[in-house]
């Protein structure tokens, strides 16, 4: 059975500049093409040589034709958010949005896979590491285009992902916030830059040894999850997204031990973020680092206890701008409820002007940072001058990088450094899940 093809959201803009690096085909008008193509959004249609469409459709005329495409954002509201051109194979699909262009590549499952495996972390990474990564990143993706074709029925009930009142906004960023393709190609869902990124023979590999592989839990494909650190626990998908138990995505701690402690108690999870406890994913070794961390990754150089500190100033202008609410000066950050990492899934801000509660872990990351803060996993400590109410100063000291939901990359790699199986990797990670080949 052949691999099906995926279709990947790459960028949206009003102008899109493209590079065929051999012959493409014009679907609609049989034209054949090559070199620098321009396409422009005007009044709901796209200008293209002259003409104008709602949608272009180009075909490769051979399996390793690529394109470029100039300017694509990478990281998007995270803080290596950076531009860089991009080369990629399969088809390329502009699509007239509401005011942009989409562009989008379709292209096969086990093609992309290469791709987003060297996009997410080195090519050089331990090969038993790579396999793993193969096989969650195609359960993920496949788990995806299930859901699509579920939404996609009328009488699915409308997805909500947004409840707010007077006093508190919980909100989730998720898959289902993509209507015109199955993935995006950054970290909202899986990274994927092409063949930008240098594969090796090692990577390609890795995907040929597990193709059609993919992770069940009885008759349903794992929608698996991953972080690049956990911070030494895994969390519960429910805590992160919609209020919906997986099995496979349940808490674990992060190394060989059964035993550990209850970090949805305030107590307890002060005490274990302060802490440096054994966990795969609490490292240093700088040649597995490299095998995780891409160089723009790598400009992280703590993750698994970080420390974060705001002046009274700085974070009270910060809350004001992400929010848009007028707390006045910040009195306390006040845990809600902790998901079972120690990740906070509410939060209580308290200022001078009013109070308001925020979630979930994301929308609590981006209040408190410029982009996003590495982990909802923190505690907080004021700072005064033993006279003054308000706080001079905030510090935060956290745990982790990421969600922390699933497949913690940086515990993964230190596994398959120490000699795990594959299948080992998988089974810590998603306990209940299963390995099935689909194709």
């Amino acid at each position: 059975m052949d691999a099906p093809s995926v279709n990947v959201g790459i960028l949206t803009e009003k102008a899109v500049i493209f590079v065929f690096n051999e012959e493409y085909v014009h679907t609609e008008t049989g034209d054949f093409l090559i070199g620098e193509q321009r396409a422009l959004y005007v009044n709901g249609s796209i200008i293209f040589n002259g003409k104008l469409y709602r949608e272009l459709f180009f075909e490769p005329t051979s399996p390793k034709a690529s394109f470029d495409l100039k300017a694509v954002t990478i990281g998007l509201d995270y803080h290596w958010q950076r531009k860089e051109d991009q080369c990629f194979r399969g088809a390329l699909n502009l699509v007239a949005g509401q005011d942009t262009i989409m562009a989008i590549n379709q292209i096969d499952v086990e093609e992309y896979l290469i791709s987003v495996i060297s996009s997410e972390m080195s090519a050089t990474a331990s090969s038993e590491f790579l396999k793993a990564h193969a096989v969650i990143s195609r359960s993920w993706l496949m788990a995806q285009m299930t859901k699509n074709l579920r939404l996609a029925d009328k009488n699915h009930p409308p997805y909500q992902s947004t409840f707010l009142t007077d006093d508190e906004l919980i909100r989730w960023s998720d898959r289902e916030d993509h209507d015109m393709f199955d993935v995006c190609a950054d970290d909202h869902c899986q990274r994927y830059q092409g063949i930008t990124r240098a594969s090796t023979p090692l990577v390609a590999e890795a995907v040929f040894a597990t193709r059609g592989q993919i992770l069940v839990d009885g008759n349903e494909i794992c929608d698996a999850r991953f972080s690049k650190c956990c911070g030494g626990m895994t969390e519960k998908f429910e805590n992160v997204w919609e209020p919906v138990p997986h099995s496979y995505l349940t808490t674990i701690a992060d190394s060989e031990e059964t035993d550990f402690p209850d970090l949805t108690i305030e107590a307890e999870a002060d005490r274990w973020i302060r802490t440096l406890p054994p966990a795969f994913c609490n490292t240093h070794d700088k040649e597995i680092l490299s095998q995780v961390l891409n160089n723009y990754d790598q400009e992280t150089t703590d993750f698994f206890r970080w420390q974060v500190t705001y002046s009274q100033a700085e974070i009270a202008e910060l809350i004001r701008r992400k929010t848009e609410i007028e707390f006045g000066d910040i009195l306390d950050f006040i845990p809600l409820k902790r998901g079972s990492s120690g990740r906070i899934e509410k939060l209580r801000i308290v200022g001078t002007r009013r109070s308001f509660t925020i979630g979930k872990e994301l929308e609590i990351r981006r209040a408190l940072s410029e982009s996003h803060l590495y982990s909802s996993a923190f505690v907080v400590d004021k700072e005064t001058d033993g006279i003054a109410v308000v706080p001079h100063r905030f510090v935060l000291t956290g745990a982790g990088w990421g969600h922390g939901v699933g497949l913690c990359q940086i515990g993964a790699a230190v596994m398959g450094a120490q000699g795990y199986s594959y299948d080992k990797i998988l089974t810590h990670y998603y306990p209940s899940a299963s390995i099935e080949k689909r194709y």
